[in-house]
């Protein structure tokens, strides 16, 4: 197309690409709202498939590969027996609930070498989305003159619950989904349905220092050398439809599955991902950021802190304590980390004063508009003033929350509350196997240690009238001794343990048992402290809704020709790029992939994070890779990309210029921790897992030679 431009144009046009695939890489864009804009973009960037063989719900396309995994994660189909690929981390509690002292699949890996034995993961679930529709003018149209902004999300609430009941009155069957869900901070509004399969089966996982090598050590850093990948099949009924499990199930004929490229990349190589990424909160003014980091963030980094520590202490020492523990400690410290990286991010990279100069332009803007911008008056001056009186009540309640829910035993007594003896009598399979599950991931003496240094916090960080009620107990009782507290909780209490619970939900009288047990009676006093500071902040919340609605609204309104897309929400986005390196500071440059030395450079034998498996260890040594080397001869472990993602991305395929898989995101990188709030992207990278990788340890080290031909690979 160019060679019919004249000179002079030419040099500008070059001009206006180099700016706009500078712009390129930012945004997690809709599907079905992609514009000729994001389409010519892409183009130029290197992309060549027909935008319909992307993404279409009516025929086979790319995005019909892309599943939600779980409840959290994003996977890929990539054949036509329903096999999928995601992240190891995604994968972890499935691999952990299979896992025992003898058959330790976290530390070892499971290899499957047939259907037969491959392994039904209770409670396990993978979403097809099969329909996409605009119901905004349905959704507003149902609004009856709200007296306020939570009125009208009240409303609104209950408008998209009649919508999705209507919905799924069209279906057969326990297996369609429907969700309506904001956009463009609740100024727009898709109906979303998905088709849910209840039979999953775990098929391949590596071992723990393949799939979760380098640990919190290296988690949202670069370089890395990680191996983030499992593996599962969806199966379906003989109709092809979504199941709960049965041993009669087979496996699922996808709409489309993806290919798998084995042929490598360079660095400005078109890059695509397609997920569920979970959320963003791009449009937020400075005041809402300062709250995210100093009452949100610093909390949960403080009182994460000291329970991770106690759990790694506790893990490190014990095995079976290791694999129970494995699953909540990952869960826990990803985004204590994420935390601490955010808030060094946003001081780095000087977001705030981007923010503050945002909302100056945009207060400019409303003053000179007069009439036509009247319903945008005041509204950052409102925002401020309700964050303001928000952010020591929000504070006070992360610290609250977090301490509450570090000590298990807490949640424990909740979960009983609403067992009788009645519901025993006609449900005692059920709630005996409910129990089971949930203490079966427990360890009362590591409780007994996590209860006091979660008290403690608390006495040192929230204001003593708040915590009165507890405080006064333990300091009258104990003498202020919250370790003597505990252990006399723990010693009276029958909650902590299963065994001894068991045989009390059978008594007629559980209940006057239960509600005498000093567990329940603090798990009582919590909620009696959380909720009075829960109804405090709730009528506060409302300036804030509205604020950013109309923030939003304005900032579109003021600049119709800049691209806003919507906040991530846990819906199908995708985002293009390039692989390339970074600079992260001065003399300091990143390569945009790893390879199997660093994994050997960073092998320190007997460390619970960079420890390696001997039988894996040995592979590497060899350097035998076979077809899955690059040109260079090499094994490539990672790459990194310009993609934008975030939390829920975990698992998404990386696409390349021909629609095909190679990599599976897993990771940002720390120096640009602040990407949920501002993308930065001179910085902003997404850490991704190489498919050739994913295939040598499949094939090399788990002879599973099955997989590998069940693949489309080109």
């Amino acid at each position: 197309m160019k060679q019919f431009f004249k000179k002079g144009l030419l040099l500008a046009t070059s001009a206006l690409l180099l700016a706009s695939q500078a712009r390129a890489d930012k945004g997690m864009w809709l599907l079905n709202e992609l514009t000729k804009e994001n389409i010519a973009q892409m183009k130029e960037l290197g992309f060549r498939l027909p935008i319909d063989s992307l993404y279409s719900l009516d025929k086979p396309s790319v995005a019909n590969s892309v599943v939600i995994f779980g409840r959290g994660c994003t996977g890929v189909t990539v054949s036509g027996q329903g096999l999928v690929f995601t992240n190891h981390h995604c994968g972890f509690d499935a691999i952990q609930s299979q896992s025992s002292v003898d058959h330790d699949y976290l530390r070892d890996g499971f290899v499957s070498q047939s259907f037969a034995e491959e392994l039904p993961i209770e409670g396990l679930t993978v979403s097809y989305l099969t329909k996409i529709t605009d119901v905004t003018k349905q959704v507003l149209a149902g609004l009856k003159k709200p007296k306020d902004e939570l009125d009208r999300l009240a409303q609104i609430q209950k408008i998209c619950q009649q919508i999705e009941v209507t919905e799924l009155k069209k279906y057969k069957g326990d297996y369609k989904q429907a969700e309506v869900r904001p956009y463009y901070a609740n100024n727009k509004y898709y109906l979303l349905t998905y088709d849910v399969f209840h039979d999953v089966r775990l098929v391949f996982a590596p071992p723990s220092s393949v799939g979760k090598f380098g640990g919190d050590t290296d988690n949202w850093m670069w370089p890395r050398h990680t191996g983030d990948f499992s593996v599962f099949r969806v199966y379906a009924d003989k109709d092809n439809q979504p199941s709960a499990y049965s041993k009669d199930n087979v496996p699922y004929r996808p709409k489309y599955f993806a290919t798998v490229s084995t042929e490598g990349y360079q660095q400005g190589d078109y890059a695509m991902t397609i997920g569920f990424p979970g959320s963003t909160s791009r449009y937020i003014p400075s005041f809402a950021i300062e709250n995210r980091m100093k009452d949100w963030n610093e909390p949960r980094i403080e009182v994460r802190g000291i329970k991770q520590a106690i759990w790694s202490k506790a893990m490190n020492a014990d095995q079976a304590t290791r694999i129970k523990y494995a699953s909540k400690y990952a869960r826990s410290s990803n985004y204590w980390k994420n935390s601490i990286g955010m808030n060094q991010a946003l001081v780095k990279l000087d977001v705030l004063g981007q923010k503050r100069a945002e909302e100056a332009a945009f207060e400019k803007w409303v003053n000179a508009g007069g009439k036509k911008t009247r319903q945008y008056q005041g509204i950052l001056d409102e925002m401020e003033a309700a964050y303001k009186q928000l952010g020591g009540l929000q504070r006070e309640a992360i610290y609250l929350s977090e301490a509450f829910g570090g000590a298990e035993v807490i949640a424990l007594a909740s979960g009983l509350k609403d067992v009788t003896y009645k519901d025993m009598q006609s449900q005692s399979e059920k709630i005996r196997a409910g129990i089971e599950d949930v203490y079966k991931d427990y360890v009362p003496s590591l409780d007994e240690q996590v209860l006091p240094a979660m008290l403690d916090v608390l006495r040192l960080r929230v204001p003593r009238e708040r915590i009165a009620p507890l405080f006064d107990l333990i300091d009258q009782e104990y003498g202020g001794d919250t370790k003597a507290y505990a252990k006399a909780l723990f010693a009276k209490s029958i909650v902590p343990y299963k065994d001894k619970v068991l045989a009390a939900v059978q008594r007629p009288d559980f209940t006057e048992v239960l509600h005498q047990d000093p567990a329940f009676q603090l798990a009582q006093l919590t909620r009696s402290i959380l909720r009075p500071l829960q109804e405090t902040m709730a009528p506060l919340a409302e300036p804030v809704h509205r604020g950013n609605r109309l923030y939003f609204a304005g900032r579109r309104e003021m600049n119709p020709n800049q691209p806003m897309p919507s906040d991530a929400n846990f819906t199908m986005r995708m985002s293009y790029g390039t692989i390339k390196g970074y600079s992260p500071a001065d003399a300091v440059e990143y390569d945009y992939f790893t390879t199997t030395r660093g994994l050997l450079e960073k092998y320190t034998p007997g460390s619970p994070e960079f420890d390696i498996l001997p039988s894996f260890l040995e592979l590497v040594k060899k350097g035998d890779w076979g077809r899955w080397a690059d040109k260079d001869g090499k094994l490539h472990v990672a790459f990194i990309s310009s993609n934008d993602i975030t939390g829920g991305n975990s698992g998404s395929p990386v696409f390349d210029k021909n629609g095909r898989v190679f990599g599976l995101a897993f990771d940002g990188n720390w120096e640009a921790m602040s990407g949920d709030i501002e993308f930065e992207h001179q910085l902003q990278r997404t850490i991704v897992v190489d498919i050739r990788y994913v295939l040598f340890t499949i094939d090399k080290w788990g002879k599973c030679s099955r997989l590998i031909q069940e693949l489309s690979l080109r």
